[in-house]
């Protein structure tokens, strides 16, 4: 099973700032999946964007290897959903991955975990594969509830997709290290992996399939 590698640009870009960051990036893919090409890479770019990439991405032969998420997909297959994306139009821009479930969508928009269960349905019906995104607050790892919060957040996700729970990618983001400039011990985030990955061998015998992926305050320097 090949590794994946997966950037979230968030809310930042711009046509000119996007064009310059691929050129750069086709630099680094050409160089780093010679030396590991047993790898996947990809970004999620936001919506607007999708076009863009994936015309930059035609364009030059050194980003061919470069997979194109998005950041967010609605729950609904189509309808009066004022601001939404539905998979079915993230798979018409070419759209392998979209992330749900992130951190930042469960804070600032209420997301549930139902919902994040029923987006990651959505996109599974459309052929695009979730990134499941799960964690725990500084408080609740404090409190010692780490264990008890990821179980649920992912025990939904199964419930919802059981039948296809394998064709999920499942992001372990501890919300006390995102964008704060601390991240998880390799100890602390392969302890929750260890949790993540038993409880996906209970729901499914094609469990190892599934990568477990770790996000949160990442750069060169500690990856």
């Amino acid at each position: 099973m090949k590794k994946l590698i997966a950037g979230n640009w968030k809310m930042n870009g711009s046509l000119a700032a996007n064009e310059a960051l691929l050129a750069e990036l086709a630099i680094g893919l050409t160089k780093g999946l010679a030396a590991n090409p047993n790898c996947d890479v990809a970004v999620c770019v936001p919506a607007p964007y999708l076009a863009q990439v994936q015309a930059l991405k035609s364009a030059h032969p050194g980003l061919s290897a470069l997979d194109v998420g998005a950041q967010d997909v609605s729950a609904q297959s189509a309808g009066a959903y004022t601001g939404e994306v539905s998979a079915a139009m993230l798979k018409d821009l070419g759209c392998r991955y979209v992330i749900v479930g992130h951190s930042e969508r469960r804070q600032y928009h209420g997301e549930s975990d139902a919902l994040v269960a029923d987006k990651a349905k959505a996109a599974l019906a459309s052929g695009i594969t979730p990134i499941v995104c799960i964690g725990e607050t500084l408080a609740e790892r404090e409190a010692g509830r780490t264990e008890e919060v990821v179980k649920r957040q992912l025990a939904a996700v199964i419930h919802a997709n059981g039948h296809c729970i394998s064709e999920i990618v499942v992001a372990y983001e501890p919300v006390w290290a995102i964008g704060t400039g601390k991240t998880a011990s390799p100890e602390e985030a392969q302890a929750v992996h260890a949790v993540l990955r038993a409880q996906l061998k209970a729901a499914t015998d094609q469990s190892a399939r599934v990568k477990i992926l770790y996000g949160g305050s990442m750069n060169a320097a500690n990856a």
